[in-house]
């Protein structure tokens, strides 16, 4: 195991090594081309064939560097920074090494994407860049949750309004005239435990009026179910811009207050709630949530809470 682990550690930096070396010739042939022009290579820039000999690399080395050495060209711009990559590209190509590797790319060309490694070496993001991706990140893939949490409950609510004028209707699925008030299984169907026992589903108090299907909670509310009650995806719920909607309130709170709230302050007594449609809201939300919130998880509370539509179930004397 041990010989194992040495072995595989001497792999990795085996790894290294060659990819920093990889990393070193890609740089010098994107220079060498910025420098000398497209297409250039190493062997073209020292005039020698790719099959030269140490021998013709170290001639043509001597005399490429007395055509570029600082002292013949003073002033001229950028002879500093060639010369000094003429040595390192004769010292690649005098390493068996070095000149194996560089062969390899030569004969199959540079890839177009080098690696993360690479760039983020060459471009590394300082911390400012690298928080703005990771907030662009993490709120495109809250954002893409949810959308896939908008399509789910939209198929959970039209599953539940089938189900409910199933039960009312008959499987013929012909509208009856007046209020039938029926049970919906929230469990998808009666299941079975690991005894072999039958679980049913979790019922919920429905009520089918003409082509609409109402949620029909203890107190006798009923709430109208459709595809509005799912809460659709949208950027202003992400994490980042909700943060900064708090933030905007909390410490300007007048630039977020429109002015129908502002009246309806400076209108309303001192010491008064919000009058009994508030308490009656509140009830609501509690009571509805809890009977359907298998199937409407920020959908139902959500429209409940945004002044969903309700209406009273009148009981017949």
């Amino acid at each position: 195991m041990k010989l194992f682990v040495l072995f595989a550690f001497l792999a990795v930096l085996v790894t290294v090594a060659s990819a920093k070396e990889d990393h070193e010739i890609f740089d010098l042939v994107t220079a060498l081309e910025a420098a000398e022009g497209k297409g250039t290579t190493f062997y073209s820039w020292l005039d020698v064939p790719q099959t030269a000999t140490l021998t013709q690399i170290n001639k043509a080395y001597r005399k490429k560097s007395m055509q570029l050495h600082p002292d013949k060209n003073p002033g001229v711009k950028g002879i500093h920074e060639r010369f000094a990559r003429l040595g390192i590209i004769a010292t690649i190509l005098k390493n068996t090494e070095g000149r194996k590797r560089y062969d390899f790319f030569y004969k199959n060309g540079v890839p177009k994407w080098r690696g993360t490694g690479y760039y983020y070496a060459r471009f590394r993001p300082g911390l400012g860049t690298v928080l703005v991706f990771l907030t662009v990140l993490t709120s495109g893939l809250q954002y893409l949750v949810q959308t896939m949490n908008y399509k789910r409950d939209l198929r959970r609510v039209e599953q539940t309004i089938r189900d409910a004028r199933l039960a009312a209707w008959g499987p013929k699925m012909e509208p009856l005239q007046g209020k039938r008030k029926v049970k919906v299984n929230l469990g998808g169907g009666p299941r079975q435990d690991g005894g072999g026992n039958v679980i049913p589903g979790k019922m919920l108090d429905m009520v089918v009026e003409q082509g609409d299907v109402y949620i029909l909670d203890p107190s006798g509310t009923m709430h109208l179910l459709d595809t509005s009650s799912a809460t659709p995806a949208a950027i202003s719920r992400t994490w980042f811009i909700e943060l900064l909607i708090r933030g905007i309130r909390k410490y300007f709170p007048s630039a977020t207050q429109s002015q129908e709230e502002v009246d309806n302050q400076q209108s309303a007594p001192m010491g008064t709630d919000d009058g009994p449609d508030s308490h009656a809201s509140e009830t609501v939300t509690h009571s509805g949530a809890s009977e359907g919130e298998e199937i409407l998880q920020g959908g139902h509370a959500a429209a409940v809470k945004a002044g969903g539509r309700r209406r009273k179930a009148t009981k017949k004397r």
